[in-house]
């Protein structure tokens, strides 16, 4: 199993090397250290690290702000590390899409389980994004096709299972996908209209 990339942004120094030691510890990788959520968004940008732990209090950008941010883009996993345990921040982390909360102080042996935990839930997301986006495409494609299988029959006197064949003729004899014959269809008939 490879060993897990993660970036570490607290904007205390000592915290940073106790758990860069902490994770380098338990074999893992850490691949950078910052000071605030700022730069840990954009270090996270250019080294697409596996997971990102974040401190909740730090300057320019806080670790929530940080963690949404990265949640959005889809760029990794965010933990979240503080010495509050406050009702309203533990919210806040679950409206931004953090898969993990841990309060300080905490022994290296809670880390193990929260980052595998954040790192496969984080995965599962993606591959519902992705099932989501792939669903989304089949719609679209179906409402252009039956958008242009209504303008064949209409326009060409054909039935619906002809014009639905015609479609897919063209597609195969011009090797190009179903989506773009639906789309010339549509484009040559609004041009005549």
């Amino acid at each position: 199993m490879p060993v897990l990339r993660l970036l570490i942004a607290d904007d205390d120094p000592i915290i940073r090397l106790d758990l860069r030691q902490m994770l380098e510890g338990l074999n893992y990788e850490v691949i950078a250290e910052v000071g605030d959520g700022r730069e840990a968004v954009e270090s996270a940008r250019e080294l697409k690290p596996d997971l990102c732990i974040l401190d909740v209090k730090m300057p320019n950008m806080d670790g929530i702000e940080a963690a949404t941010v990265l949640t959005e883009e889809g760029i990794a996993p965010a933990i979240l590390l503080t010495a509050y345990n406050d009702p309203e921040l533990v919210l806040r982390a679950a409206d931004a899409g953090v898969f993990g909360y841990l309060v300080k102080p905490f022994k290296g042996s809670d880390l193990p389980s929260a980052i595998e935990v954040a790192r496969a839930r984080f995965e599962q997301n993606l591959a519902l994004s992705r099932e989501v986006q792939d669903l989304r495409e089949k719609l679209e494609v179906r409402k252009l096709v039956d958008r242009a299988k209504g303008l064949l029959m209409a326009t060409q006197g054909l039935s619906e299972p002809d014009a639905y064949r015609h479609i897919q003729t063209e597609s195969m004899n011009n090797r190009i996908s179903i989506r773009q014959v639906a789309e010339a269809v549509i484009r040559d008939n609004s041009v005549q209209s």
